[in-house]
């Protein structure tokens, strides 16, 4: 991963957009110290994102959801 500055990143913005394009990912660091803030990935590496699964407890815990819940497992989960 390349890593660049503010100023790096604005004075060659249609190239790092290129090398994004590419499936490059590109480190943004700010300030003095060069402080690691972000990193800017292809739109389809972000996109394709696997859901968590569950499973990760299985025959160790269980739970029930009742019926009069109030929210759904989707939204439990994006919580």
């Amino acid at each position: 991963m390349q890593t660049l500055t503010i100023g790096e990143l604005k004075a060659g913005f249609s190239e790092v957009l290129r090398k994004i394009r590419s499936g490059q990912k590109i480190v943004i660091s700010y300030g003095k110290k060069r402080e690691k803030v972000a990193v800017i990935v292809p739109y389809s590496a972000y996109a394709s994102t696997p859901e968590r699964s569950l499973g990760l407890l299985k025959d160790r815990a269980g739970c029930i959801i009742h019926d009069d819940f109030e929210i759904s497992e989707k939204e439990m989960l994006a919580s």
